[in-house]
């Protein structure tokens, strides 16, 4: 990864942008951070359809004070050939989560999404493991991050979707091997018994990567039957924080990893390229009552 563009403290803003984003947590963390390190830049939401994208780049492009945004859905593939460059790691995953203005006013595009998601995986992700699988559910932008770092991380992932045939070339595409498997969405939406083997010295991993189960979304259907023994269950959805489907895996005995935790680990790589500072990380307890107050 390229090194982050370095503005002077004190000045800039930087916004995230979707549709919708009313719900979004990015301006939460990034100001918090901004107090917490006496900048005085702000960080906004900005709503932007799907048509706006250009007409909004091409405004932000030309203002000084606009250090970037964060990108959420729908934007984080179709925002990629309006972009005049892009990172190797964007490049490789396809698809872009954060847009950097550099000093003469061109755009670099990046992806945090793939080392935040693995952040609060960092512990397990230190150990040896005899065997590493990993149940993704969902193949849109941020799947395809997700995908990439596990595939990086030695997983055999299941890719489960609504088009199978999309997501066997999400797989060929950025995990090229033939351990990996592309199924359909509703295959876990049903009971199993299969009698799952020792499972002692692996990682397993069960990860909503799809906005199911967020806010004015259909729920996510999955029947934990299909979790081995021991798995770690992570959804990456943040409107609700606690969703049903982690709530459902704590039922379940399973340990859970939620959205803000991505969130936060993805936005503290986009909070150095916005305003050249690390973020003060020593301050996230804080920070997540904050958000959840």
């Amino acid at each position: 990864m390229t090194t982050p563009s370095s503005p002077p403290h004190g000045t800039g803003y930087a916004e995230v942008i979707g549709d919708p984003i009313a719900q979004s947590k990015s301006p939460a963390i990034h100001n918090f951070w901004l107090g917490e390190l006496g900048i005085a830049g702000r960080y906004a939401h900005c709503l932007v359809k799907l048509e706006e994208l250009g007409d909004y780049l091409a405004a932000r492009s030309g203002d000084r004070d606009w250090r970037g945004c964060n990108v959420t859905m729908p934007h984080k593939l179709a925002i990629m050939p309006l972009l005049d460059r892009l990172d190797p790691l964007a490049a490789r995953i396809g698809a872009v989560n954060t847009v950097v203005r550099e000093p003469d006013g061109s755009l670099t595009g990046y992806n945090t999404d793939a080392p935040g998601f693995l952040e609060p995986l960092a512990e397990e992700l230190a150990k040896t493991h005899l065997f590493r699988m990993a149940r993704v559910l969902g193949t849109g932008g941020a799947a395809r991050a997700i995908v990439a770092a596990l595939a990086a991380e030695n997983f055999v992932i299941v890719l489960a979707g609504r088009d199978p045939a999309k997501a066997r070339a999400m797989l060929d595409e950025l995990a090229p091997g033939s351990d990996h498997h592309a199924i359909d969405l509703t295959h876990f939406g049903d009971s199993t018994d299969f009698p799952f083997d020792d499972r002692e010295g692996c990682l397993d991993l069960i990860v909503n990567a799809s906005p199911l189960g967020m806010t004015g979304q259909p729920p996510l259907g999955f029947d934990f039957s299909h979790a081995p023994p021991g798995s770690i269950v992570y959804d990456i959805v943040t409107s609700p924080l606690d969703t049903a489907f982690l709530q459902a895996a704590r039922q379940a005995g399973f340990a859970t990893v939620d959205g803000l935790s991505m969130l936060i680990g993805q936005a503290d790589i986009a909070f150095s390229h916005f305003f050249g500072a690390k973020p003060p990380r020593q301050h996230d307890a804080a920070l997540r009552a904050l958000i959840l107050s």
